[in-house]
């Protein structure tokens, strides 16, 4: 089991790792809109949010030996559902063609007030991990 660690992304919050492979796996935490330069809660637009919950996603995928087009699955909380089709719009300019299973989590409340929370896990893109 490996635990990935990138100053590319916020720094947990509390007792967890940004992600962990296993198994040929990547499992990458729930991500929020934090700025990884500065440590700042980006509560903008529900767009914002999404775009830097997933520009964090990124990260630590890249950080694991993964990518975006190694999804196989996301789980995203969302503090409304009638946010929805906001964050799918930026969901779907985030991944492209591709289309990773995906849940979709209505929730009243996110910490810290933020609309989005995003999490994943994919394939890794090289050995490491893999059997560990």
């Amino acid at each position: 089991m490996k635990f990935v660690s990138t100053p590319d992304c916020a720094p947990p919050a509390g007792h967890y790792s940004q992600g962990v492979v296993h198994g040929g796996l990547v499992w990458v935490s729930g991500m929020l809109a934090v700025d990884p330069a500065t440590g700042e809660r980006k509560l903008g637009t529900v767009e914002e949010q999404t775009r830097q919950a997933l520009a964090n996603v990124d990260a630590v995928l890249r950080a694991a030996g993964s990518s975006r087009d190694r999804v196989l699955k996301c789980t995203c909380y969302i503090s409304d559902i009638e946010l929805w089709g906001r964050v799918n719009e930026v969901y779907a300019e985030f991944f492209g063609d591709h289309k990773p299973a995906r849940v979709v989590v209505p929730s009243r409340e996110l910490h810290y007030g933020f609309q989005v929370e995003i999490e994943c896990v994919a394939a890794v893109n090289d050995t490491e991990g893999e059997g560990a």
